[in-house]
């Protein structure tokens, strides 16, 4: 039992520290090496637990398209919340992200694995290209039931674009390290996140219904 518990933490560690490097220099500066060296162990270790650098990277990437997309699904699924709340929280879930790797006043770092790993798509195996278009799919899907539900409450118009505005959203969390290229990019993040937001409540959201007055 011990063991295996030992195994397990070995192996939560090799994932936490091929994720950092991946995110910080991609696919190519991510080698079995550079992570032996950061956690002290030997590259043996790193073969007995994945075998490979690319059943390494579609581990790590898998489990991250799991975590971002359940995260996602948690906000946007959630009762009780305005569209225009939940896009500020996928927005901040984005920018805790970006705080992560950026402190204030340096210079931009990526920040999204998924971002960073499109660069490298190339690089990548058939299994890793196919996480990468399974996030871009579920999400738009994650998008496309939220804003259905919303058609259906009276949130917003019969005739609003669903599939339209759920691309959208999408293509800006996909683009998300993209916008954010300089030290004031979180601010252009902001402002697309809420600048849509704020388009689509104008030209498609119903007015909250006034209160009776005596």
């Amino acid at each position: 039992m011990v063991a295996s518990m030992t195994q397990m933490s070995s192996r939560d560690a090799l994932l936490d520290c091929a994720l950092d490097l991946l995110i910080r220099h991609g696919y190519r500066g991510a080698s079995f090496g550079d992570i032996a060296t950061a956690l002290g162990m030997t590259r043996a270790n790193i073969h007995y637990h994945f075998g490979s650098k690319q059943a390494l990277v579609e581990e790590v990437l898998a489990r991250y398209v799991d975590e971002t997309l359940a995260a996602l699904r948690g906000i946007w699924l959630a009762n009780g919340q305005t569209f225009e709340e939940r896009v500020e929280q996928m927005l901040q879930f984005s920018l805790s992200r970006f705080r992560r790797y950026n402190r204030r006043g340096s210079k931009a770092h990526s920040w999204s694995l998924i971002s960073r790993l499109r660069q490298d798509a190339e690089l990548l195996s058939l299994a890793g290209r196919t996480q990468l278009q399974r996030f871009s799919r579920e999400l738009e899907a994650i998008l496309t039931n939220a804003l259905s539900a919303d058609v259906a409450r009276g949130t917003f118009s019969a005739d609003t674009p669903i599939a339209a505005i759920a691309a959208q959203l999408a293509l800006i969390a996909d683009n998300a390290s993209a916008i954010i290229i300089d030290p004031a990019g979180a601010h252009h993040l902001e402002a697309v996140y809420r600048g849509f937001a704020d388009m689509v409540k104008r030209g498609f959201g119903h007015p909250a219904p006034r209160r009776r007055t005596r």
